[in-house]
């Protein structure tokens, strides 16, 4: 049940249907979450790599330990975040979210030791980011949307490589002017400043509120245009449920891996740009213009892509894209080519511009919106330990080598290797046929999946018609959701009903007996 419960009037209110569905206002403030949460995370972090190193004499391989630290902490404390999203608690975890990461970033200010940096970085960013990033956002907004899911997932999804275009551009400047210190402080304000406000319009699920996904009208989601989000709810795996599948595991595979290069390219873009003798202004604008903007421009058209084809395939094109993007920069650099270094960065923008919205897609058509939280949290460990040592390794590679380039064409055969194990995922069947739903039907999760596994019987033209209420599905008597359990059992009957035969004429009434008068028993004889 969710946390909050709206009263009757609030019901009542919602169901007058305003001309905008409130979904849509949620997929602003996923826009605003996620910008916030991953680019406080990663999109900066190129940004403060050199200052940080040189002034506190680390190297960079202990700058990158504190993310690889916060990686694992988010690993296991998505569990928790997770099951608290299916509960209905998407609202106040943003608020305790942006509390915690903006107390954090303007707490790194004061750092002067590793210690105190992984603690920060590796602890309270990660907390805070996990209650508020996409985990939260995403499985929410896979709630409200299930025909358009991957679009409205796409949109939101623009907020992550925002942050890209905007936070480098503003905070590289700012941090040559002002210092390290000052920038972490100028970031702490503007996460403030941007959740708190948006934070306060979360809402978890549709149903709470009187509404349906996809903004359905109650007599729709009764027909064939409710079909989608009725068979979503009907055909979700629990938590327990999708991990004896394999579907889960070849999923984490395939993103985990690729997730290895998506941090790599968040993480090392500024300093490998400037290594290769381009100024810092450059090295921000291929960040932010040519990396971070294609991606965001695509996250719609990938989303909407796999609205319409399988989201697997969008997957491993995604992947490929970005593969190929990645000699490109590294031969660019090499030759110090400024314009097709650009075109290299671009091409993998792109790639990588299709990796959340269709990771969403798959996660949520896959498993369902019901347990959605559930299941998404618990694949997180896996797949975070594989991004979790990438940007890692890459330093620890540069510590050795002094250059990036063995380390990019890795992540590129990575791709190329996600792209392939994308494509043998299969859609898992539903234990049970979907019965725990309380609407049993196929469960090879074909367009009537969900859809009761009963036979529609031939018209007979002497069959009395039998009311609704003794042998309707279950599905109708329950309402989107419900449990049969819920629904009296209906009536056995015990004969079936005859055709009527012809009625003979009645038999003429008995002739009525004389009355006979009430005897006096107080008389004597």
């Amino acid at each position: 049940m969710a946390a909050t419960t709206a009263s009757p009037a609030d019901t009542a209110e919602a169901r007058k249907r305003s001309p905008i569905y409130y979904g849509y206002w949620l997929i602003g403030v996923a826009f605003m979450a996620q910008l916030i949460s991953a680019g406080s995370q990663t999109y900066v972090a190129g940004v403060f790599l050199v200052p940080m190193t040189e002034d506190l004499d680390w190297t960079r391989t202990e700058f990158t330990t504190a993310q690889t630290v916060g990686r694992f902490i988010m690993a296991f404390f998505g569990i928790f975040v997770g099951s608290m999203i299916d509960r209905g608690f998407a609202r106040g975890l943003m608020i305790v979210g942006i509390t915690l990461l903006g107390a954090g970033l303007f707490m790194t200010s004061g750092v002067n030791e590793l210690w105190q940096w992984i603690l920060l970085r590796g602890f309270m960013f990660t907390v805070g980011a996990a209650m508020l990033g996409n985990l939260v956002v995403n499985v929410t907004l896979s709630k409200w949307f299930v025909q358009r899911r991957g679009m409205a997932v796409g949109i939101a999804a623009m907020g992550v490589s925002t942050a890209g275009v905007v936070l480098p551009l503003v905070l590289t400047p700012f941090v040559d002017e002002y210092g390290w210190r000052a920038g972490w402080q100028l970031l702490a304000v503007i996460a403030w400043v941007s959740i708190y406000p948006v934070a306060m319009l979360m809402r978890s699920t549709p149903e709470d509120h009187g509404l349906n996904p996809d903004g359905r009208t109650d007599e729709e989601m009764k027909t064939s245009a409710g079909l989608a989000a009725r068979t979503d709810f009907a055909n979700s795996l629990t938590r327990s449920q999708a991990l004896r599948t394999a579907t889960l595991y070849q999923i984490v595979l395939a993103f985990g891996i690729s997730g290895i290069g998506l941090g790599t390219m968040l993480f090392t873009t500024i300093p490998f740009t400037t290594d290769a003798g381009f100024s810092r202004t450059t090295a921000s604008f291929m960040l932010a213009f040519a990396l971070a903007l294609p991606a965001a421009l695509v996250k719609p058209i990938w989303g909407s892509l796999s609205d319409v084809f399988a989201p697997k395939l969008m997957a491993a094109l995604s992947f490929l894209v970005a593969a190929a993007g990645m000699w490109v920069i590294v031969g660019a650099a090499q030759t110090h080519q400024t314009a097709i270094l650009a075109g290299g960065f671009v091409m993998v923008g792109i790639g990588l511009g299709g990796q959340i919205p269709i990771q969403e897609m798959i996660w949520g058509s896959y498993f369902g919106r019901r347990y959605l939280g559930s299941v998404r949290s618990v694949a997180m460990p896996f797949t975070l330990f594989f991004g979790a040592g990438g940007p890692l390794v890459v330093q620890f590679y540069f510590d050795k080598i002094g250059n990036y380039d063995g380390a990019f064409y890795g992540v590129s055969a990575l791709w190329v290797l996600a792209a392939v194990l994308v494509m043998l995922v299969r859609k898992p069947k539903v234990p049970g046929a979907t019965d725990e739903a309380g609407d049993g039907g196929p469960s090879d999760g074909g367009p009537n999946a969900g859809a009761p596994d009963v036979p529609p019987a031939a018209p007979t033209a002497a069959a009395p018609s039998v009311p609704p209420s003794v042998e309707q599905p279950a599905e109708q008597l329950t309402g989107n959701g419900a449990q049969p359990s819920d629904v009296p059992p209906a009536e056995p009957i015990a004969e079936p009903v005859a055709a009527p035969q012809p009625v003979a004429a009645a038999p003429p009434p008995p002739p009525e007996r004389p009355k006979v008068p009430p005897r006096d028993y107080m008389q004597t004889d």
